[in-house]
């Protein structure tokens, strides 16, 4: 089940505060970005880069996913690990609103998300 047009306009508000914060300077844009995307229930964040051997194309690396959990009202956070596969974020597996998932991937106490 979809998210509701209320809690998309919630996480587009806390996205658009996430990227206010995190995005490097407009001059750096064109080699390093950061985005984000919504499917379903699931918050995909990624950098953006072109692509090594044409400049001109760029390509969406993920490294952090929230998905919701309607029925249990909580957001389960993942990292994305060499292996490509996604992971639990430990100690903090789920928050209960999408501002903690971005503060969560924002403090990155672990370095998953950035390093």
């Amino acid at each position: 089940m979809a998210l509701s047009e209320f809690e998309i306009k919630k996480v587009e508000k806390a996205a658009e505060s996430f990227l206010a914060a995190r995005r490097p300077p407009p001059e750096f844009r064109s080699k390093l970005d950061i985005g984000w995307r919504l499917e379903d229930q699931s918050l995909f964040i990624f950098e953006i880069r072109p692509v090594w051997n044409n400049p001109s194309e760029y390509k969406e690396y993920p490294f952090a996913k929230a998905s919701f959990v309607k029925s249990q009202g909580i957001w389960k956070i993942y990292w994305l690990r060499q292996n490509l596969k996604w992971y639990s974020y430990e100690p903090t597996p789920q928050v209960k609103s999408i501002e903690s998932v971005f503060s969560t991937v924002n403090s990155d106490d672990h370095g998953c998300f950035f390093g």
